[in-house]
């Protein structure tokens, strides 16, 4: 540790968004959002909090408030030690919902965690993002604070994709019921942004990682998950029937035979039924030991989700056609504190623990099963690769081969000398690889680095003229072109309106154009001085009566822009015309788009990702290509000065009519989409409880949305 570290200890910030969280009994299992993730979120907080270098840490996720989940998870603020908290912060219904149908909620998350942060005595030192949704809004936090990000996949969309597509479902299907295109989008977005990446796994990087357009493996990172070696540890020699006995005896015929345990949730990934076909073909295994398969909880399977209903469904017939009643135990429920006490129940056995998932992007399940005794045999594919590989202490299978999986269990079982060799390999090596005292140390090293390269660069300063009694408790912000003008009528009702609230309200433009051209627009229009201008799409802003630029926020936006090579890169696109030199400005390179010859706008935005250029990119009225800094935008810059003016979010209405919109509109802020031809551009807003689509065109749409929202109340 530097002599700057030890006088900063450090404030981390981590964020994961779905599932339920909180810092007892953990519901792991309950549904496909709350498992392995959830489980290394809490316990990192716990371990990061427990350093000396580390001043504080909190764990951002989303409040539910839900008669269906227990009252913990709408507790805005839980403490878990003395440096270390839960935070939830509110965003899209109180109810409990799958990650697939957050997409939605994301942006209104990223602004009320913005405004949390704010109200913070300091600001953290890093942010680190888990998962895609997580990812979505580490992205964009960082790039309005400036703060390093830093990542963890978990799992990752391309790869469950591929997978998806080999078993038989369309692309269609797949993306109807796991939003997969949001998800693949955010994780491009988040490998181009982060400072960091961490992985469980060197295998997550060589296979998974590589299937992305932003595959930069020098910055990532393999850092195995810690386990808690107070509560998983191996039975001692007086060890004797736990709660969980009770359970498994009345589902086994001969209790006393050594166990092969399999614990998961209920998810046709985690190819529970293949494990079970195995053993119901063996004769031999089902004379050396007892199956016994914990898949989560439920009353009744009917209850369930329609994956966990087929997959127990499955197991249940699996039973009945190889007739394996009294020799396979299939538990309706344990708690989180049996966990432990079930793995000892299978060491104490002479057991085995199995994974058979079809892959396993780490394998949390195999840590702990080891840190309590048992031998392994787990899925080629994916994280146990590693963990086998460091601690010794079991056998890899091929997860679509049952004789793969019964051979190995036999082997294990048939020879007692090899299961006590794998049994203390894998105590010794869980305790020398795995522990979380390593690996916050290790974590600690590389965010240290990232903190101090941060804290040596300005972030942006507040405005300059901001007034120092400020009373606009409100703001009104528009563009210009296909949404302002074109009504001249109701311009004048508009401008009558300002000029009667102007004490109240703070009038903001937010345009593609240039300061010179706005300044005529207003001229000819007769339309009163804003109270700040956003020009050039929100990379230049101002404020009257000097209209001095805003240099802090351009020394900000700066960060990682290379107009140059974006130019080379575009100039050799069929299609793409660079408008005359009046259009360009140092943040922004613009081009005329022909749809008819020029690349998709993915295509270009992958073209850019693979390489490795980073820039916030829009394509406005189908003709105008636009690229500017990835930490500048109309949206990115309305925030900075609402922020900088105190000005909730919500207080604040928002006119757009083009995708160049589209991030101002997105949020807490209150939307207006004016009629006019381009505005099926932002159709996908439609949804939105906080975006109106007027039936009036230009500024008449504004006065509508006024009205709309009682904006004077």
């Amino acid at each position: 540790m530097t002599m700057q570290d030890s006088h900063h200890p450090l404030y981390i910030l981590l964020i994961s968004i779905h599932g339920l969280i909180r810092g007892e009994n953990l519901e792991l299992g309950c549904d496909a959002d709350t498992g392995g993730q959830t489980k290394y979120v809490v316990e990192l907080t716990r371990a990061l909090a427990r350093q000396p270098s580390v001043r504080q840490v909190d764990l951002i996720t989303r409040r539910i408030q839900d008669a269906g989940v227990s009252t913990d998870y709408g507790i805005p603020v839980e403490t878990l030690e003395p440096k270390a908290r839960i935070i939830r912060i509110t965003a899209g219904p109180e109810l409990y919902i799958p990650k697939e149908e957050l997409w939605g909620h994301l942006d209104a998350f990223t602004d009320e965690l913005f405004a949390w942060l704010h109200r913070q005595p300091r600001l953290p030192d890093v942010l680190h993002s888990h998962y895609a949704d997580a990812g979505y809004v580490g992205v964009r936090l960082s790039h309005l604070t400036g703060l390093p990000l830093i990542h963890t996949g978990h799992s990752l969309g391309r790869d469950k994709l591929r997978r998806l597509l080999a078993l038989g479902l369309t692309v269609e299907e797949i993306q109807q019921r796991y939003k997969m295109s949001e998800r693949i989008s955010a994780e491009e977005d988040v490998l181009n942004s982060a400072n960091l990446v961490i992985t469980s796994t060197h295998n997550e990087i060589e296979d998974q990682y590589e299937l992305y357009d932003c595959y930069t493996p020098e910055k990532m990172s393999v850092i195995p998950p810690g386990i808690d070696l107070n509560q998983f540890h191996p039975p001692d020699s007086d060890f004797g029937p736990v709660a969980f006995s009770d359970t498994l005896n009345k589902h086994l015929r001969e209790p006393g035979k050594p166990m092969i345990l399999a614990l998961s949730r209920p998810d046709q990934r985690k190819n529970i039924a293949s494990l079970l076909e195995a053993y119901g073909q063996s004769t031999r295994l089902q004379q050396l030991a007892n199956l016994v398969i914990v898949a989560g909880n439920r009353n009744d399977i009917r209850e369930l989700n329609e994956g966990a209903q087929a997959v127990l469904t499955e197991l249940l017939l699996v039973i009945d056609c190889h007739e394996l009643n009294g020799l396979v135990a299939l538990p309706k429920h344990h708690s989180s504190q049996d966990v432990a006490d079930i793995y000892r129940l299978a060491a104490f056995s002479k057991g085995v623990f199995v994974n058979p998932a079809l892959t396993e992007p780490f394998g949390l399940t195999l840590l702990e099963a080891a840190a309590s005794g048992l031998p392994l045999v787990a899925t080629e594919v994916g994280g146990p690769v590693d963990i086998i590989g460091n601690c010794s202490n079991g056998l890899l299978i091929d997860p679509l081969d049952e004789d793969s999986i019964a051979g190995a269990l036999l082997r294990i079982l048939e020879d007692r000398e090899l299961w006590s060799t794998f049994s203390a390999n894998g105590l010794k090596n869980v305790a020398m690889f795995y522990s979380w005292e390593a690996h916050a140390k290790r974590y600690l090293e590389m965010v240290n680095n990232l903190a101090f390269q941060s804290r040596v660069v300005a972030r942006p300063a507040p405005l300059s003229r901001v007034p120092a009694v400020q009373t606009r408790t409100c703001a009104i912000f528009t563009a210009i072109d296909n949404t302002l003008l074109g009504d001249p009528e109701a311009l004048s009702l508009f401008v009558k309106l300002m000029r009667e609230q102007h004490r109240r309200v703070l009038f903001g433009i937010a345009t593609g154009r240039r300061l010179n051209s706005v300044l005529k627009i207003l001229k000819v229009h007769s339309i009163p001085m804003p109270d700040v201008l956003i020009t050039s799409l929100g990379t230049e802003i101002y404020t009257p009566p000097q209209l001095t630029t805003d240099i802090s926020w351009n020394y900000h936006i700066d960060h990682l822009w290379t107009p140059q090579v974006i130019r080379r890169l575009m100039d050799t696109q069929p299609g793409l015309t660079l408008q005359p030199k009046e259009h360009q400005t140092r943040f922004k390179l613009s081009y005329f788009y022909d749809e008819q010859q020029a690349p998709a706008l993915e295509e270009i935005l992958t073209l850019l990702r693979q390489h490795e250029l980073s820039a916030h990119t829009s394509l406005s009225f189908g003709q105008f290509l636009d690229f500017v800094p990835a930490r500048a935008s109309k949206g990115q810059a309305l925030r900075y000065v609402a922020n900088q003016w105190k000005i909730p979010l919500e207080r604040v209405l928002v006119n757009g009519g083009s995708r160049g919109d589209e991030d101002m509109l997105r949020g807490k802020t209150l939307g207006v989409v004016v009629d006019s031809r381009h505005r099926e551009e932002l159709a996908q807003l439609s949804d939105s409880e906080r975006v109106y689509f007027s039936s009036g065109s230009h500024a008449s749409g504004i006065l509508e949305a006024i009205d709309h929202y009682d904006f004077f109340q």
